[in-house]
């Protein structure tokens, strides 16, 4: 089973806002964003999370001289003794609902590939994995959390009693983050037992865990085991009441002559009205996907009867399966208002719109370890870097 520890975490002093030095995630900032928020306060996260040196380029020694230049200064303060630390969320999601989510921050076992009780969630997509590690190596510190979801029942209700208050902000888009300390032995033992009784599958940020394994496997080389056998991760319980999964869709180029026959043999088609909010209403009702052209029409794409036996029951999964043997290129995209533009600007010969994926099929496909198509789901709202930093020196 997984393991799960405290860890002497790493904080801004109290006298910095949070709403001011932390910042989303660096994977889903433009480099806009990222200077927008690095003006809102010399000490903002993304400093040493996206550091920048004149002409624009990363500069990872940089981030590490400032890391350690706050931490003098006394901008960022150590803990005196381990500790975890609540994450509570609370936000209106798209239906309108009220919703109150609460997770854990701690230090979660790097488990090798396919080895372990931490598993991935989806397939990952190409990418390069250098920059972070280059920045772990330079700060020595694991910077923005990886979230996982643990398949242990009663992890809420662990955290229902507060912590010791570090602060609370509402953010720019109305979510409201707010973090405490819980660093009694008995609360420690009791979220320690429960979570490592149970296997924790990776949710979003399946790149830094695996940047995470190569900087243990590296540092074990010369060291043995020691803080780089863990991540900082953030744990939810996998329950409805605790996670809001938005939709990725799919945005299609490239595209061969008459590649719409695949799609007719493996579904029905319904013509619908054009594309807009309302189509993922019409999709959930007739449980379908939806393609989008770049004139606006919408046909919903009605799974035909006994052609996805043996797939996943994921949308992402049936359209990849109908598709397999169409070349084109695919971009994914979680905005609905930038996949209507970017189809009627002919940046994507045409569009797929998919549904949102339940806790149950999560549930199903951890516990079978099957791998979901990549990004097949959006975790929301994004988690803040810089609540809490946790170090991985000697």
């Amino acid at each position: 089973m997984p393991r799960f520890e405290p860890f002497a975490g790493v904080r801004y002093a109290a006298a910095h806002g949070l709403a001011d030095v932390t910042a989303p995630p660096y994977d889903v900032l433009s480099e806009a964003q990222r200077a927008e928020y690095a003006t809102r306060d010399p000490h903002n996260v993304v400093h040493i999370d996206m550091p920048r040196d004149p002409s624009g380029a990363p500069d990872y020694k940089l981030a590490g001289d400032l890391y350690r230049q706050w931490l003098d200064e006394g901008v960022l303060v150590q803990d005196e003794r381990p500790s975890y630390t609540i994450y509570r969320i609370r936000f209106t999601d798209a239906a309108g609902r009220e919703r109150n989510s609460a997770g854990v921050l701690g230090g979660l076992e790097v488990v090798d590939e396919g080895a372990g009780d931490v598993l991935p969630h989806e397939r990952t997509t190409p990418k390069d994995r250098a920059d972070r590690l280059e920045l772990t190596r330079a700060t020595e510190a694991n910077l923005s959390p990886v979230w996982a979801l643990s398949l242990a029942e009663g992890v809420t209700g662990l955290l229902h009693a507060p912590g010791a208050p570090l602060g609370a902000f509402v953010d720019e888009t109305g979510v409201e983050h707010s973090v405490e300390r819980i660093d009694d032995p008995q609360r420690i033992g009791a979220i320690r037992d429960r979570i490592g009784a149970a296997t924790a599958v990776i949710a979003d940020g399946h790149h830094r865990y695996e940047v995470a394994r190569a900087y243990r496997d590296e540092r074990r080389v010369n060291a043995g085991a020691g803080p780089w056998d863990l991540t900082l991760a953030f744990v939810v319980e996998l329950a409805e009441d605790q996670l809001t999964v938005a939709p990725i869709h799919r945005l299609l180029s490239g595209l061969p002559a008459g590649w719409e026959s695949h799609l007719d043999a493996y579904f029905e088609r319904a013509p619908t009205e054009p594309a807009g909010p309302g189509t993922l209403n019409a999709m959930a009702a007739a449980g379908a996907l939806a393609l989008v052209r770049g004139d606006g029409t919408t046909e919903l794409l009605v799974p035909r009867v006994g052609m996805f036996d043996g797939v996943d029951d994921l949308d992402t999964a049936r359209l990849a399966h109908a598709l397999r043997d169409v070349p084109y290129e695919v971009r994914y995209e979680a905005d609905l208002d930038v996949v209507l533009t970017d189809v009627a600007a002919g940046r994507a010969g045409a569009a797929v719109f998919v549904r949102p994926v339940g806790v149950e099929a999560i549930q199903h496909l951890a516990a079978v370890r099957s791998l979901m198509p990549p990004k097949s789901t959006f975790f929301t709202p994004k988690l803040r870097t810089g609540l809490v930093i946790r170090p991985v020196a000697d």
